[in-house]
Formats: C-alpha cells, structure tokens, sequence
C-alpha cells in the first residue's frame, strides 16, 4: 500500500519539511549545555502559543495522552467533587479517568453533535457548589465541535473551581488563552495543528494547579506520570537535570514546528485555519451533504465532520478515496465511527487548495458509489470562500 498523496485526516497529519529536517538532527546528550538550551527555549516556545502564558510549561516526552493522564492523576483526590463537561467521545472518556482515580463525578452531558452551554454550567455550580475541578476538551476533534472555554472557565474560576483544558488539537489552529481566561492546566499535542510529531506532551501549569498538585498525596511521585518530578526536578533545579530522559529527536521537532508557527505569526496561522474550516463546511453544503456540528458557530477549526450519506458505508468511502484518488480521510472515532466522515484541514494542510482536494477526493468519491453529490458546486463554494478570505476572525 503506497503513501497517499494527500494526508487530510484528523491527525496526525503531515509534518512540515522544515519540521522532517529537524527531526533527522544530529543526537546530542540530553545534559550537553547546548542541548539544555534548546529544550528550555522550546518551553518559551510553547508559551507563546499559549498567547504567552506565565503558567509553566511542561514538556512531557510521550503523546498527548500521556499529559491528560498525567493531569487527571495529579489533580484528583478520592472523593474531591468534579464537574466533567462531556460533549463528546473524548471528554466522555476523560471523565472516566477522573471516576477512576476517586472523583465525585458530576457530568454535564450534551448531543455530540452540540457544545456545552456556559450557562448550563452556572447552574451546575449553583445546585453542587462543593465542586472543587472542571475538566473540558476546546475542540473535540471525533465530532468536529468546540467549546467555548472563553466563557466557561471564567465561571469556574469565579467559583473557586480548578480547570483542566484538553486543547490537544485546538492550539495553533485556535485562540488558547490561559492568563486570560483562567485555564489552570492546559494539554496539547504537536501533530494537530502545529504539523509537528506526535510524540509529546504539551502541558502549561499555573500556580493555582501546582498547590493543588502538591498538596495531594495521590499525585504521582517518582513517576513517568508525574508532573511534580518536572516542577521540582528540572524547573525548580534550575533546568539542568531532567527527571528522566528526553527524546532529543522529539525536542528538535517539536521546536522546528513551532519556528514555522511563530514565523508567519500566531494571529495569521489562526486566520488560515479559520478560513479553511468556513470553506470546507461551505463545500460540504454546496454539495448536498450535512455538516455534524449543529451550527458553524460551534464547529471546529481543524476537522470538518460531516454526517454519513445514504448509499454508502463510512469504510468504504475512505478505502475508495485512499486508492483511486489518493487522499485519506478520517473515520468518527468511538461510538461516532459508523455516523460520520472528516477532512482534516490543519497544519500544512490547512494551507492553499487542499480543502478543494478534500472535497473533490468525497465528491468523486461518493458519485463512484452512486450517491447523489454536487461536487463541482461544492468546489466553486469553498473557493470563493478561500479567494473572499471569508470566516475570518472567530473566537472559539
């Protein structure tokens, strides 16, 4: 099976060449001065895409998984009372962590096809206000939806409640402010839409998270999971011995693709990916077919999620697409995988035409299947968005 021409999928996605040259860099030891260096300045790095947060920064060398894991297991205390806001597969999945490591769950559950409602949260603190953590994913990736973290972290702060960001694949494609916006604890990955590797975990910590964190004796200590064996052991020591060993290779990735995003500026690669979304879900329209998300207000930067026509089954069209027309497209994940398709347009492949390759890869597709599609009026609708530079500007 040869490498499709085109990667669209919901990550990972293609890296950037300047991103693949690093990666072949030259491995140095992890406490060579030099290399010391780079690792802290990949840190400063990453503050920067968190719109230059104050939080610490903590680069944890596994995939995104391996920080959300990490969160839940330092911040959780048997029977501490946390809210997990679930709106789709993966914020489902995050409130079993927390169930599991002891938490008083409560869950706020919406349509996976819906985004939470700040008030609704409100009214959760009001009738439980013992809540003591929030716990939300900004863009769940399965289903193509976001929340906006804009307005519900706020309240939780105000409500004297810690909060716990999945922002895996939003950073880079979306607005992430935690000084602003009050995110105590925030987890991103490369491979979205950094178009970096995905072998890290980027987590930014403020103050407020590490006393909890400190404070709670079933914090892992000693551990691949611990976040406190990076605060005391390379923060707090000065940043000149790690608490275990890191992958050189990851770090000059990692830091290669977050060059590429602060060099053309945070604000232009936010507006790109905006642009993409808005044209792809034009697209879709125009060709008869139905977006996931319930309303473009709560779609998602970095995918777009579009429901299952009639006349063919997801598998299909994605083995179809892949060998005749060599690009790959997503499946749903979870209990969204027979519902939905997506096409990813992150990273690099948020740039130039690629959405009109998406589209027409799904148009033509679903016409070899015989499924009723407009793809030429699909084409022409994403195209006038990507020349108009229409959808430009959202906070999400």
């Amino acid at each position: 099976m040869h490498q499709p021409d085109f990667t669209l999928t919901a990550g990972p996605i293609s890296a950037s060449p300047r991103t693949l040259a690093a990666l072949g860099s030259p491995i140095v030891f992890d406490y060579d001065p030099v290399f010391l260096e780079r690792f802290a300045a990949l840190e400063r790095k990453v503050a920067a895409l968190y719109a230059g947060t104050k939080s610490d920064i903590v680069l944890m060398q596994g995939e995104a998984v391996l920080g959300l894991e990490a969160t839940a297991r330092s911040l959780v205390r048997p029977g501490m009372t946390c809210l997990n806001l679930a709106s789709g597969v993966y914020g489902k999945w995050f409130g079993r962590w927390l169930a599991e490591y002891g938490a008083d769950l409560v869950e706020l559950e919406v349509p996976y096809d819906e985004a939470v409602d700040p008030a609704a949260v409100e009214r959760v603190f009001r009738e439980r206000p013992e809540i003591e953590l929030v716990s939300v994913v900004h863009s769940e990736t399965p289903s193509g939806t976001v929340n906006p973290i804009h307005e519900i972290c706020p309240i939780a702060k105000r409500h004297g409640a810690l909060t716990i960001v999945d922002c895996v694949s939003s950073l880079g494609g979306t607005e992430v402010r935690p000084d602003d916006w009050g995110l105590d604890v925030c987890i991103a990955g490369p491979q979205k839409c950094l178009s970096g590797p995905p072998g890290m975990s980027l987590v930014a910590v403020s103050d407020d998270a590490w006393a909890a964190i400190r404070a709670n004796p079933a914090a892992p200590r000693g551990s691949f999971l611990s976040l406190l064996d990076w605060k005391e052991t390379w923060i707090e020591g000065g940043r000149t011995q790690f608490p275990y060993t890191p992958s050189v290779a990851e770090v000059h990735g990692v830091s290669a693709a977050c060059d590429d995003v602060l060099e053309e500026g945070l604000p232009a690669v936010i507006e790109r990916h905006d642009r993409a979304a808005a044209a792809c879900r034009a697209g879709i329209r125009a060709m008869g077919l139905e977006p996931w998300a319930k309303s473009d207000e709560i779609a998602t930067n970095c995918v777009t999620a579009v429901r299952k026509p009639d006349g063919a089954e997801i598998a299909g069209i994605l083995r179809h697409a892949r060998e005749r027309y060599g690009v790959m497209l997503s499946a749903g994940y979870g209990e969204l995988k027979p519902k939905l398709l997506r096409i990813g347009h992150m990273g690099v492949a948020s740039r130039s035409l690629n959405v009109v390759v998406g589209l027409s890869a799904l148009g033509r597709t679903l016409a070899d299947f015989g499924v009723p599609v407009r793809t030429g009026d699909g084409v022409e609708a994403a195209l006038e968005v990507l020349s108009a530079g229409a959808g430009v500007g959202s906070v999400a």
